[in-house]
């Protein structure tokens, strides 16, 4: 084929999730012609089979599990979820797996959509294959963005593939409740599709290999969820793996590595993710198909000063805000560089992905949710700061008794001893994820303990927290 003026672009992107959404957004507002190239739906897997799905099937069950700690409403709430209900608030959010509303979206700011498997074919150059089998070659001046995210990644077990499991696309998006569910792993899709699938009806056994829950966040965070699991009918295992797995007569069967057989309607594996880069043309410029792609604070792909690599592939921050938060800087340094900006001398400032080192916020939305910004106790040692942690109880905060009675939750502050900033922050608790941004500021932010004495928390919510974990700081 012929290549033509119309298929060069300053900037093309590959992927149209929130991140490759957002690297585009940021470019053509810079003034560079901008291709966007997605194989599935615009949106991609956040507003599909991630974030909105999921937590519009969390968010009624949490409503549910506040309203029955509160006096004079728990009496009122003591039925079972309408399943079908929130399965339709889910389909919603979801805009029923449609993706005109993003696709104007991307047209109202000037990028042009490409509909197709998009793959590099040697230095600024792409090649698209659309669903009709026709390909077009786009080229790009300045840079090419992958931003083609992660996929769930299965282990190598026997019989693994007859029984066709669920990923978390699945466990997201299904369109009944299992009366059996097997959740295997004890990561953050694992303990949210337990949270949700159990308060709809689902009987759920969650099956970790190792010793808890959540292992990247704080140790009580971990021990905290898998009570509440198991308090609300959950069967929670630690130390257990799965040998092999079957489907007999329709049903589930696996068998742990003690030999026990376990049966279910349907089982998750929520045990990993690997990148979405194995069919992207890679091996065109001497990198691994398959791999994660390593890169600079300004996310440009190691050795290849005109590729980009933005949001999961690059395995700095598994996280659509953090993705999101990268494609701004992305955007930023891309239009920089194109504009004759030298970003390698001297101090980067917004062309940095700096909050990829030791900034990160996450919030876990189950019941309790699990929330935390920056590094846990442990990761701050590893990392060589001279560290202390201050505990606090979160059910001896004022706010915390009028959020709900019997308020159960802890609060973790970790210090650097040397400049007498917050390393890390984890709460866990009910409503805890809307106070996060607090602990995010004061991270990123390194507001010496001196100056957050002054920031007065409004009493009596439980963000009184904070002046207790600085009075634990002071006494200790």
């Amino acid at each position: 084929m012929t290549e033509t003026e119309s298929n060069v672009y300053d900037v093309v992107v590959i992927g149209a999730g929130p991140v490759g959404e957002n690297v585009a957004d940021r470019t053509r507002a810079a003034g560079l012609t901008t291709a966007i190239v997605e194989s599935e739906l615009v949106g991609g897997e956040c507003s599909y089979w991630a974030c909105m799905p999921s937590k519009a099937l969390l968010r009624p069950v949490i409503a549910q599990a506040d309203a029955r700690r509160t006096p004079g409403l728990s009496g009122a709430v003591q039925g079972p979820l309408d399943a079908p209900a929130v399965l339709a608030h889910r389909d919603y959010y979801t805009s029923n797996w449609k993706d005109d509303g993003q696709v104007q979206w991307v047209e109202s700011i000037g990028v042009d959509l490409y509909r197709g498997q998009g793959r590099l074919t040697g230095p600024r150059t792409v090649e698209v294959t659309g669903p009709d089998g026709e390909r077009r070659v786009l080229t790009a001046r300045q840079a090419v963005a992958v931003c083609t995210g992660s996929r769930a990644a299965l282990p190598p077990l026997p019989g693994l593939a007859d029984v066709r499991p669920w990923t978390s696309r699945e466990a997201t998006s299904a369109q009944k409740v299992p009366g059996r569910l097997i959740v295997v792993g004890g990561g953050v899709v694992a303990v949210e599709m337990a949270t949700a699938w159990q308060a709809l009806g689902s009987r759920v056994t969650v099956l970790v290999r190792g010793g808890g829950l959540l292992e990247r966040m704080e140790p009580f965070a971990g021990e905290l969820v898998a009570e509440a699991l198991t308090e609300a009918g959950a069967d929670v295992r630690t130390g257990t793996s799965v040998a092999s797995v079957g489907r007999e007569d329709g049903t589930v069967v696996a068998v742990t590595d003690g030999g026990e057989r376990i049966e279910a309607d349907e089982i998750l594996f929520a045990t990993g993710r690997a990148p979405r880069t194995d069919d992207i043309g890679l091996e065109s410029v001497g990198l691994e198909p398959g791999s994660w792609l390593e890169t600079d604070d300004s996310l440009r792909v190691t050795g290849h000063d005109w590729l980009y690599a933005v949001g999961d592939v690059n395995h700095r921050a598994l996280l659509t805000h953090q993705g999101k938060y990268q494609a701004r800087i992305a955007g930023a340094a891309i239009a920089a560089r194109a504009g004759g900006t030298d970003l390698d001398a001297g101090e980067w400032g917004a062309h940095a992905a700096t909050a990829d080192h030791g900034a990160v916020p996450q919030v876990v939305f189950t019941d309790p949710e699990a929330a935390s910004a920056g590094l846990t106790l442990a990761e701050a040692e590893q990392a060589g700061h001279r560290v202390r942690a201050v505990d606090v109880d979160l059910s001896t905060v004022a706010g915390a008794g009028l959020y709900a009675d019997g308020y159960k939750g802890r609060a973790r502050m970790v210090v650097d001893l040397e400049d007498e900033i917050v390393r890390g922050v984890t709460f866990v608790g009910p409503g805890v994820g809307e106070m996060i941004h607090a602990a995010t500021i004061a991270v990123a932010g390194r507001v010496p303990l001196s100056r957050l004495w002054h920031a007065v928390p409004s009493y009596p919510t439980i963000s009184e927290v904070w002046l207790r974990l600085l009075e634990a700081y002071r006494d200790a």
